[in-house]
């Protein structure tokens, strides 16, 4: 029996050892700590006992707290979620599409790495507290009940989080053996990327210790556009020019503007809710981190999805380092020319860069202090948003528009109210609150549904 478990930790950890094209696994926190656990037990022969035991406890342990840390203690599904979403030699081949159908030697070292996972992946607790007390055969047996109540892990695959076509790709893990199912894992590379592409849809840029960094969006906004009431006209020309965008047809970078409320973020969001599944992936960059654009064109250029940066609320003081950022993607430079990615922006105002006064009066000024050519500084500044290619208003409803929607979103939600009552209450919230806007009929209906519920208890 001790042969045996001794054998299978040894098979185990030399399969961690074999890994070629996953070998960054090994830097992974559970893996490092568990190929750590595995060393300790491979020792022949025990010198100081009592802290060579401590130390397998304590490596038994900072491996069990990494897998329970990361939200499963099953080591399988750990696994296969780990090697689908890896960023590999692999990974990146698939999802560039430069793939060779006579390169059978680099799948042969895929397949070796998947068979020596599903390996890893079925190793036993029990088997694991086995050795340990085959290792340390104490004459108190409470050494015993320590190394008895080490916690378990589970030995099945259990997943069945996650969006219809990453939950397929486990089950087929988790009912096979696993280098058999390299086509599926390829056909996933080729569709939907690798590492945080292929995990999520939807990003925002963050800056920590002065570098900057893509983060992955758990739970994006999941508004759709059934949601959103009238503006069809103006929808209808983002949604046209996002699937030109998708099927590889020339596409514009978006300005939407106009009055706050009506539904230009909305929008861009429920994009992303109609489009992920082809594809579409979204970026929104704060508009402080502009001038990181050169840093994020070269993490998203050479992906297979097609991204849309979303800027909301876009408008410019000062910040020449951010407007000059900014222009250069839209003017198309030699290093920000990329097919996969177009900026969407949103913005309340059409010139995009504040004027100032003190800027006309340089027009005709003795002032030395002045710019001599204060016009073309002008110009510049207000042709930003001509650099968009597509301008999209959204104005401010008119009082039936308003109603309408309204009334849109309430028989969407199904509300059971008088229709005048509806109305006038509508317009009262109007003239209290926020004015007229798409975004106040939202909250509008928030309130009365809220309101009624409450008052029917």
């Amino acid at each position: 029996m001790k042969h045996s478990n001794h054998s299978q930790l040894t098979t185990t950890l030399l399969a961690l050892d074999s890994l070629s094209i996953y070998r960054g696994l090994l830097e992974d926190r559970v893996l490092s700590r568990l190929r750590d656990l595995l060393i300790c037990l491979d020792h022949k022969s025990v010198k100081n006992r009592d802290g060579e035991f401590r130390r397998v406890i304590n490596s038994y342990n900072d491996f069990y707290f990494e897998l329970a840390k990361s939200g499963t203690i099953s080591l399988t599904d750990y696994i296969v979620d780990k090697l689908i979403f890896d960023e590999n030699p692999f990974s990146f081949k698939m999802q560039t599409l430069k793939i060779n159908d006579s390169d059978t030697i680099f799948e042969n070292s895929v397949s070796n790495d998947l068979r020596c996972l599903q390996i890893v992946s079925q190793l036993n607790p029990t088997m694991v507290k086995t050795e340990i007390t085959e290792l340390y055969k104490f004459k108190d047996t409470s050494f015993d009940a320590i190394i008895e109540g080490l916690p378990n892990w589970v030995l099945d695959g259990q997943s069945t989080s996650g969006l219809d076509h990453i939950k397929q790709l486990k089950k087929n893990f988790l009912t096979n053996r696993w280098d058999f199912c390299i086509d599926q894992l390829k056909d996933f590379h080729q569709s939907y990327g690798c590492g945080l592409f292929a995990r999520y849809r939807a990003f925002v840029w963050e800056r920590s210790d002065g570098h900057g960094y893509l983060k992955g969006i758990d739970s994006p906004d999941p508004i759709t556009l059934d949601e959103l009431i009238d503006y069809q006209n103006e929808r209808s020309r983002v949604l046209e020019n996002t699937l030109q965008f998708l099927k590889g047809f020339p596409a514009n970078n978006v300005l939407l503007y106009g009055d706050r409320g009506t539904g230009k973020s909305s929008t861009v969001k429920a994009i992303l809710t109609e489009y992920h599944t082809q594809g579409l992936r979204m970026l929104e960059v704060p508009k402080a981190y502009l001038a990181d654009f050169p840093l994020i064109i070269r993490q998203l250029k050479d992906r297979t999805q097609k991204f849309v940066i979303f800027i909301d609320d876009l408008v410019f003081g000062d910040n020449e380092e951010n407007y000059t950022s900014l222009k250069a993607v839209l003017e198309g430079g030699l290093e920000s020319k990329t097919p996969n990615i177009l900026i969407y922006a949103t913005s309340n105002r059409r010139h995009l860069v504040k004027e100032y006064f003190n800027e006309r009066a340089g027009l005709q000024s003795n002032n030395h202090d002045e710019e001599v050519h204060a016009g073309d500084t002008m110009q510049e500044k207000l042709s930003l948003a001509d650099r968009f290619g597509l301008n999209i208003v959204f104005s401010s409803p008119d009082q039936k528009k308003y109603l309408a929607i309204v009334q849109g979103i309430a028989a969407r939600r199904n509300l059971k109210i008088d229709q005048e009552r509806l109305q006038k209450k509508a317009l009262q919230w109007a003239l209290s609150y926020n004015g007229r806007s798409a975004r106040t009929a939202k909250q509008f209906v928030d309130w009365i549904e809220g309101h009624d519920h409450l008052k029917n208890q």
